[in-house]
């Protein structure tokens, strides 16, 4: 068995300009842009040290196993003079850098902006709801890139944020998600040239998903998915719940402790973007038809009102899955409200079917 490999003294993320949480599309493109600047090759061979390091922080970084080893183990490593010179010297020669092949653009991507923008400027009051529950995690993955964007990029990136800003209602622009969501997409047109150079599959692919996460999730889709008919009938009758209503709930559902947002198997909220957000849209209109009621509960027993507050949330889940859910387990989920209410949960008038199922991913014009 080789001997393990002992933990780099060097600080690898400092070494790629990037933060400790910054995501393997980060890593990659800080890896490529510096090792691009910093190669022998271009910067002549007193760059050959740095050009190494560059490259084992790359190693590690990249490697799960071994990012994890090391995020563990560094803060106990002393970093005397002679571990400092480890990177350096136990470095194999740089790879010689190659661009990510290059993927051939729309023919007129500034077409292709100004239908985006003028997409944002006509947004429903529906699809800003949906966006002010989007994924906007990918905003930050913009902002770990920043510093290896040309002049220019960094440029198109202001225009582009001045002109959705532009496009926006002041109320909007101001909500996080909002603006993160649409941003964020702005961003994947924007520096697609950038990220085709930079990144190869499977990060490019993770890359466009993560930026036109929320946009895709939120434009053109039913207010509570493919179930949206089941759901508004759901939220209506909230609106006309008691406090004995919500009473019943509990007892039915019992003092057991019970997860609010399970998920049926083959669906995960990292991936279904469109459902996650159709439920805590469903959960939070459930909630606010709810409200009268949950607050005669909590003039009573606050514990026993926020406990039916997840009930209720746990019953929009559940309706907006219902078609992914089995029929054993989608009873158990809105077994308290059917107690409480006579409605089993099914949504559904005679001959009534149910809406198409919402769609997974959409361009952004």
């Amino acid at each position: 068995m080789p001997p393990r490999q002992s933990i780099p003294a060097d600080d690898l993320y400092a070494r790629l300009e990037v933060p400790a949480d910054a995501t393997s599309e980060a890593i990659e493109i800080a890896w490529r842009a510096l090792l691009k600047r910093h190669h022998p090759d271009v910067a002549g061979s007193a760059a050959l040290d740095l050009a190494k390091r560059i490259n084992v922080a790359h190693d590690w970084l990249s490697d799960p196993a071994l990012r994890k080893r090391y995020d563990r183990e560094r803060t106990d490593v002393r970093h005397d003079a002679r571990r400092d010179g480890w990177a350096a010297r136990s470095a194999p020669v740089p790879r010689y850098w190659r661009p990510a092949p290059l993927r051939r653009r729309p023919a007129d991507a500034a077409a292709m902006l100004r239908r985006f923008l003028d997409r944002v400027a006509s947004l429903s009051p529906l699809e800003l709801d949906r966006l002010s529950v989007a994924d906007t995690s990918s905003i930050a993955f913009v902002a770990s890139i920043r510093r290896f964007l040309a002049p220019a990029q960094v440029g198109a990136l202001e225009a582009v944020e001045r002109d959705v800003r532009d496009r926006l209602r002041p109320a909007d622009w101001a909500a996080p998600a909002v603006r993160d969501a649409i941003l964020a997409a702005a961003h994947e047109l924007v520096l697609a040239p950038f990220l085709d150079e930079h990144l190869t599959e499977p990060f490019r692919g993770r890359a466009r998903d993560r930026l036109m996460r929320g946009w895709e999730a939120a434009i053109g889709q039913p207010r509570y998915g493919p179930n949206s008919a089941a759901v508004e009938r759901f939220v209506e009758r909230c609106r006309q719940l008691e406090r004995m209503d919500l009473d019943a709930m509990l007892t039915a559902a019992g003092r057991a402790p019970f997860q609010a947002d399970a998920w049926p198997a083959g669906l995960d909220p990292e991936e279904d973007e469109g459902l996650r957000v159709s439920s805590t849209l469903a959960a939070r209109d459930a909630a606010a038809a709810a409200a009268p009621a949950v607050a005669a509960l909590a003039a009573f027993d606050r514990s026993d009102a926020a406990r039916a507050a997840r009930l209720l949330g746990r019953t929009a889940h559940a309706l907006v899955l219902r078609h992914a859910f089995g029929a054993e387990e989608f009873a158990r989920l809105v077994g308290p409200w059917q107690a409480a209410t006579g409605d089993p949960g099914t949504g559904r008038g005679a001959g009534e079917r149910a809406e198409p199922l919402l769609r997974r991913r959409q361009g952004p014009g």
